[in-house]
């Protein structure tokens, strides 16, 4: 009996003891002052949502932890342990995106680039990381260098910075637009070493199908979720002609092929007509630049869905380093800029918005002015939709190697909560925008508030 006894006793500690775990779990979730949830209301606000060109007005949005859980009709139900930002009739609407950034290239000047040390490279980046979303820019489509690093301790919370889509280093052939050696160092096909620039990772230079193949899959080895080559000549680049066509159409191919293996695709870096169409019959899904295309070009790109990501150019901002013949380009790709936006608006081309601004603090610092400067061929609100849901849509390309699987661009339920709240009418006057410092109130990354100068409450 005594034996029975214990048993007895035994099974009756373990039920108090299930009991009081069961307890515990209940009152910890009915208990607002246990919940591990984050809880962001945003009161009285007019909402431009990134795709309807009139604002929702006089709304409210919920965020719970990293997305938009709610808009217009919250639930009664809410925690007491709620952050609360009066908006006062301000504009919220979705961080905006850029779409050809250098993330370190944008403040390392061409001298640092080239002969500074790699720590201090990323140190500026990290620095200008931050300074990117202050200016209301919540995510970037990095076109060229070794971002990897810098996006994983953005993600990790360990630095400020917007959310990261990286390229890996720009892929060229020798002679293009991302050899940038000195002219008297032969090719590594002959025996010569890497480039600075292919050392530092921001540039791959690969010749043939094979080359070309291990070029591509090197860089999705790295972690990029795109893959950008040089169909073309530049304007910064010394040794390529700007009209010259680069890469054939079978490496292009390569490249397109190793991308779609991953399930990501092929960007190319492009300003005329010949080169745009070999990359388009390749399989590539977005020219960047395209300064220089034709009526031709422009309509094969709307009629298989090609993108044209493209910058508003204009010969008042050339770098100190230009030469004789770097401005020469620049000026024949600036004389394309507003036919280039009158011909996509035309053939109703997908248009994404991004800067490519270089090797300067004081460039970089222009993000803001470059959208503002769409407005001699866009309405605000063609502005707005592209450098938000436009944008969005684009970075979904990268498909099985999207990082951010959420929407972005949009502030709709179920979206990343990226959000930006603007004192005024940008759709009114997007100028607001041009002075992200006085006139961005609010900026919400991943549903934390990263800057706030109205009144918050719990």
């Amino acid at each position: 009996m005594q034996f029975q006894q214990l048993i007895a006793r035994l099974f009756s500690a373990v039920g108090v003891v299930f009991l009081a775990v069961m307890a515990t779990s209940f009152f910890a979730k009915s208990d607002d002052n246990l919940v591990t949830d984050r809880y962001l209301l945003i009161n009285n606000v007019d909402v431009f949502d990134g795709v309807n060109p009139k604002l929702i007005k006089n709304s409210q949005v919920l965020v719970i932890n990293d997305e938009i859980a709610a808009i217009g009709s919250i639930p009664d139900n809410l925690p007491s342990r709620l952050q609360i930002i009066d908006g006062q009739g301000n504009t919220l609407m979705p961080g905006l995106i850029d779409a050809h950034w250098h993330t370190l290239m944008a403040a390392a000047s061409f001298k640092d680039l080239s002969q500074g040390d790699a720590s201090y490279l990323h140190t500026l980046a990290a620095v200008e990381a931050s300074n990117t979303l202050l200016r209301g820019f919540t995510t970037v489509r990095d076109m060229a260098g070794p971002a990897f690093g810098l996006k994983k301790a953005i993600d990790e919370n360990l630095l400020q910075g917007p959310r990261i889509y990286p390229s890996g280093a720009g892929i060229s052939q020798t002679s293009g637009h991302g050899d940038i050696r000195h002219r008297f160092n032969p090719p590594k096909a002959f025996g010569g070493a890497p480039s600075r620039w292919e050392s530092l990772g921001l540039m791959s230079v690969a010749d043939g199908e094979a080359g070309v193949l291990t070029a591509v899959r090197e860089q999705l080895r790295q972690g990029a979720v795109h893959i950008k080559i040089m169909g073309g000549g530049g304007v910064a680049s010394i040794a390529d002609p700007l009209d010259s066509v680069q890469f054939t159409q079978q490496e292009i191919k390569a490249a397109v092929q190793a991308a779609a293996d991953f399930g990501t695709y092929v960007t190319a870096h492009i300003y005329t007509a010949p080169a745009a169409q070999r990359a388009i019959a390749a399989g590539v899904k977005s020219i960047e630049h395209g300064h220089l295309l034709d009526d031709k070009t422009l309509q094969l790109m709307a009629n298989k869905g090609v993108w044209l990501s493209t910058q508003p150019f204009h010969l008042d901002e050339v770098p100190a380093y230009y030469n004789a013949s770097q401005k020469e380009k620049l000026r024949l790709v600036t004389q394309g800029t507003a036919k280039l936006y009158r011909l996509a608006k035309k053939y109703k081309v997908k248009v994404a918005f991004g800067t490519d601004l270089l090797f300067a603090t004081a460039n970089a610092a222009k993000q803001n002015q470059e959208l503002v400067k769409l407005q001699q061929w866009l309405t605000p609100f063609e502005i707005l939709n592209m450098a938000t849901a436009n944008n969005g849509e684009l970075l979904r390309l990268t498909g099985a190697r999207n990082p951010y699987p959420k929407k972005l661009g949009v502030v709709a339920v179920g979206a990343y909560a990226d959000l930006i709240l603007v004192k005024g009418d940008p759709l009114a006057n997007i100028n607001l925008l041009a002075d992200p410092k006085n006139n961005i109130a609010v900026i919400i990354k991943n549903g934390t508030v990263i800057k706030n100068t109205l009144t918050t409450r719990h």
